[in-house]
């Protein structure tokens, strides 16, 4: 069992994946979204590169519109 924290919550996860595979099951659309990864801002490009591992912090962002 994977132990990750998002948005300061705490999750487990059933096998490894990818920052997309973690977005896409939580059915985020990384088109809308910034990801904080372990305190510093991910690149869009590397959210199929990076695997989550234990103690791995996410911060996910959507921006709200307003006026």
């Amino acid at each position: 069992m994977i132990k990750i924290v998002v948005n300061g919550n705490p999750r487990e996860l059933g096998r490894p994946m990818t920052i997309s595979d973690f977005l896409s099951l939580q059915d985020i659309d990384i088109k809308h979204v910034a990801v904080g990864y372990n305190g510093k801002g991910l690149d869009k490009s590397r959210y199929n590169d990076v695997i989550l591992q234990n103690g791995d912090v996410l911060e996910i962002v959507r921006p709200v519109g307003g006026g």
